[in-house]
């Protein structure tokens, strides 16, 4: 088992990040509220705006559970998405903390620049293992999934903990997105196992590329999961899939997940891979059962 060693370094480039309070007019909120870091200035990533949810009566110095959402600009307003479709975060969210049903948690949304997302989503390393079966005509851009994290694990949240002063030994850090979001959020915790606790990964795309490609790239995300999935004794996965839509390409890579897990120490306890029938590959079908994954991590 691979082990990963780091220490957390915030400059005061990072610390001097602007913070604004979102109002009404810029974005709409069913609870709690937001805060947003414009163009994040990062020394591995581009710059890119990133928002944090916080629950009503948010309080410094408390303990709060971190979920780092990917896709970030998709998950709270409807109005000022590409698809008009959102994740409901704040509304899941809330309810679920208000209920008492999960610990309470905030929510970091990175958002995400279109023409850099797979590039910045697809597991670096794994791509690797195989990538001389890949086919030579076609253009790969520059992967940069190991960058995106060191933004994350160096940059952000150390950033976040300070500023907020959530410094809480036993806080949990998750990492959650969809489709090549859940790709990013599996591998994240693959990468830090002594930074995040766990990942929600909904509607994952296995496939790994463009799916009438040459499908070797799924072989190599397997292959590297299995040489380096973290001890079990501490950790969550969530996975799920629908079939409709893009989702039709993922049922038939259910059994490999399964045996990965299955067989490395992890059981129901600490693992799930759930099959939605007739779920399709986008925000409505995920924002319907979001609070399963959401108890299942933060219960």
């Amino acid at each position: 088992m691979r082990l990963t060693y780091f220490i957390f370094f915030i400059s005061n480039t990072f610390l001097s990040q602007s913070i604004e309070k979102l109002n009404d007019s810029i974005i709409n909120l069913s609870s709690g509220y937001v805060e947003r870091i414009y163009d994040f200035k990062s020394e591995y990533v581009d710059k890119r705006n990133v928002d944090i949810w916080f629950p009503e009566n948010f309080s410094k110095g408390k303990k709060y559970d971190i979920l780092i959402m990917h896709d970030g600009q998709n998950l709270f307003d409807r109005t000022k998405t590409w698809n008009k479709q959102e994740w409901k975060v704040d509304e899941w969210a809330s309810k679920l903390i208000f209920d008492e049903t999960v610990r309470p948690f905030i929510v970091i949304g990175i958002h995400s620049l279109a023409e850099q997302r797979w590039s910045e989503y697809f597991p670096e390393k794994a791509f690797y293992i195989e990538k001389n079966k890949f086919q030579s005509d076609l253009k790969i851009p520059k992967l940069k999934a190991d960058k995106y994290l060191r933004f994350i694990v160096f940059e952000l949240i150390p950033l976040i903990k300070q500023k907020y002063n959530l410094y809480n030994n036993d806080i949990k850090i998750i990492s959650g997105g969809s489709s090549m979001g859940g790709l990013i959020s599996m591998y994240a915790v693959f990468e830090y196992p002594k930074v995040f606790d766990g990942a929600i990964c909904m509607s994952t795309h296995w496939p790994g590329e463009i799916v009438n490609q040459n499908q070797f790239l799924s072989k190599s995300i397997f292959k590297y999961m299995y040489n380096n999935i973290p001890a079990s004794s501490d950790k969550k996965f969530y996975f799920d899939y629908g079939n409709k839509g893009l989702d039709v390409y993922y049922p038939q890579y259910s059994k490999a997940v399964d045996s990965i897990f299955l067989n490395n120490g992890y059981s129901i306890i600490n693992y799930k891979n759930i099959f939605f029938e007739n779920e399709l590959h986008n925000e409505d079908a995920w924002s319907k059962r979001l609070n399963i994954p959401l108890q299942f991590i933060f219960n």
